[in-house]
């Protein structure tokens, strides 16, 4: 089998990959908080016996014994990492939705242990618990946050929660010194990734505001450029496989012939 079939082949396998996260980034374009993910490659050199050959001396050979040096790209997928930046704030209005403006992430409790999110639409339990909509508890400076029954609630920009004008907690806002180290949970949370070497550190001045909440930072143009990029790639290199495959065929049946 030719060079160029396993060429076309992981060429091809690379940009389903691709079009699979162009896919789930824009499936989330509505999600709050949501962070794309983005995909980076790397070249992997395919090196031949004769470019490590030197050439002759021209004064004793005059032809070049072997041809010339030739290094081929292969493109892989080097690693697939998450977005951070900012996406753009939406208001809304409501009481218990807040958004971090700049670094930072919300904390949550789960039976699982605790997460970081940047998804800030919260809401009051019967028993007046701060929590997500899947009902996990968001951590406070102090612990859990309680708010007092038909209380008048406002949100100061570092995230200390008035309740009729007295303090009754603070959301924590936390930063990682390395994001790289964070991975997806699913329910729009992060955790630090095991065996990763990174330490939580507070948000120094966070800005926390309060009737907004903050959009997927995922841009629906560039995903769908990005799209039809890869769907085309695709298409090339399935022509590319098919091609390969006729010139086997052609090699089989008619190379070694006898003619009449």
């Amino acid at each position: 089998m030719q060079d160029s079939m396993y060429s076309a082949l992981f060429g091809a396998l690379t940009n389903e990959h691709r079009l699979n996260n162009i896919a789930n980034n824009l499936a989330n374009v509505n999600t709050t908080g949501y962070k794309r993910d983005v995909l980076a490659f790397k070249d992997t050199f395919l090196s031949f016996a004769h470019d490590e050959v030197m050439e002759p001396i021209p004064n004793v050979r005059s032809k070049k014994m072997f041809p010339e040096p030739i290094h081929i790209a292969k493109p892989r997928i080097a690693l697939a990492k998450t977005d951070f930046s900012q996406g753009s704030l939406k208001l809304t209005g409501g009481t218990l939705d807040m958004a971090v403006h700049g670094d930072g992430f919300f904390k949550v409790r789960t039976p699982d242990g605790e997460f970081y999110t940047r998804n800030g639409n919260f809401r009051q339990t019967s028993d007046g618990q701060l929590v997500t909509q899947q009902g996990w508890p968001v951590l406070g400076a102090g612990g859990d946050i309680q708010i007092p029954p038909r209380a008048n609630l406002t949100v100061a920009e570092n995230g200390t929660i008035y309740a009729d004008g007295e303090e009754i907690g603070q959301v924590q806002v936390v930063t990682l010194d390395n994001l790289d180290a964070l991975e997806k949970q699913g329910s729009n949370l992060f955790r630090l990734r095991e065996g990763a070497e990174a330490q939580e550190v507070p948000v120094e001045n966070p800005v926390v505001l309060q009737g907004f909440l903050e959009t997927a930072n995922v841009e629906v143009v560039t995903e769908m450029v990005n799209m039809i990029e890869a769907n085309r790639q695709f298409e090339a290199y399935q022509k590319i496989m098919q091609t390969t495959d006729a010139v086997d065929k052609m090699a089989t049946t008619q190379v070694g012939r006898g003619r009449a």
